[in-house]
């Protein structure tokens, strides 16, 4: 299993490593800048760290070295927008919201989602990097919106580890999309997801769909799992169509959902109460899980807080590991917490870190 915890913060990037004392932490990286996105690349060990840096704008870095030594890399840049182009979205990058390794037969390969909704990829390991034009392109991406921000962005990508050729993609808010030849051409894959905020003759519209996030059994790719603004969704067909779980514990609302990665009937969802709230359900932190492919849910909280408590879990602050069993979960508050029974119990890691909006085992 991973011996390594990166925890991107707002004001930096935090390591922890296991050892024979437990888990402890090791070091700091870019000490008082806010970290929006980590990954710790599977196929080779880089990490790479996305920093949005205001004024200065998103920078990418990458470490060959476990932490090391850290080397900025390229940032994906839009192109300019065409004169007398009725756009109103802005062609300019406001945030790096997820980096995505490629397939394993393709080192070097990595997809970004971005503010505003931009999907781009690179083959280089991040030292330069392409815009897909054919989504950027779509007439449908008139219709996005902005969820949580001003802009659409793309969140969640997730390339199939039977072919590398096949990648989905989760918008917010524009639905989910899906390419079975490499980014050539794309097909809108969110049928049977709900948007209870639209008119009703609106409500089932793939292309205003707001997936939180989306997830992808390793094991078992035609398995997807998506934490929607105001439901839970699974796709057993590779995200061709998607059934609404309507029952799941104190809420169907929130932001994290985590698959395991061998076992497609198992998923862990984070609940909140949504909207303009976006708090515990009545106080109390939970995490649930299903193990029957949605049929029921437990509430598990041994090891957190007990109420009153507002942690908010982000999109990218509940992760697995490849073992299933190691589940890691971060907050807006600053509290850290690792389960190592596949979240039967938790145990803080940390009550005292800045709000954290990313974790991976590495």
């Amino acid at each position: 299993m991973p011996d390594t915890l990166w925890i991107a913060t707002r004001k930096g990037l935090m390591q922890w490593s296991r050892g024979a004392g437990g888990w402890q932490h090791a070091r700091a990286h870019f000490l008082g800048d806010p970290v929006s996105h980590v990954l710790a690349d599977p196929r080779d060990g880089a990490v790479y760290a996305s920093l949005n840096l205001g004024h200065f704008g998103c920078k990418l870095h990458r470490s060959d070295d476990g932490g090391a030594h850290w080397r900025e890399v390229a940032a994906p840049a839009y192109p300019a927008k065409p004169e007398g182009s009725q756009d109103p979205t802005p062609w300019d990058l406001k945030l790096l919201w997820t980096v995505a390794p490629g397939g394993a037969d393709e080192p070097g390969v990595l997809w970004a989602g971005t503010l505003p909704g931009g999907l781009f990829r690179s083959a280089d390991r991040g030292a330069s990097w392409q815009l897909i034009e054919s989504l950027w392109q779509r007439a449908e991406r008139a219709e996005w919106a902005g969820g949580g921000y001003d802009f659409p962005g793309i969140h969640s990508v997730l390339v199939d580890p039977r072919d590398s050729r096949r990648v989905i993609v989760g918008v917010s808010c524009g639905g989910v999309w899906r390419t079975d030849d490499g980014g050539a051409s794309w097909a809108l894959s969110a049928g049977g997801m709900r948007a209870a905020y639209m008119p009703p003759e609106m409500a089932f519209t793939e292309n205003v769909q707001d997936p939180h996030r989306v997830v992808q059994c390793a094991g078992a790719p035609d398995t997807l799992w998506a934490q929607h603004h105001n439901g839970i969704f699974v796709s057993r067909d590779g995200a061709r169509s998607w059934q609404e779980i309507e029952q799941a514990g104190p809420s169907v609302f929130g932001f994290a959902v985590a698959v395991h990665p061998r076992d497609p009937q198992t998923a862990w969802f984070v609940p909140a109460v949504k909207d303009e709230c976006r708090v515990p359900v009545d106080g109390q932190l939970v995490v649930t899980r299903t193990r029957d492919g949605g049929k029921s849910f437990e509430s598990l909280s041994r090891g957190l807080p007990p109420a009153p408590g507002y942690d908010l879990i982000y999109r990218h602050a509940l992760v697995v590991d490849t073992s299933g069993q190691r589940l890691a979960m971060g907050s807006t508050s600053g509290n850290a917490w690792l389960s190592e029974d596949g979240a039967d119990t938790w145990h803080a890691l940390s009550s005292h870190l800045p709000p954290i909006s990313a974790l991976s085992f590495g």
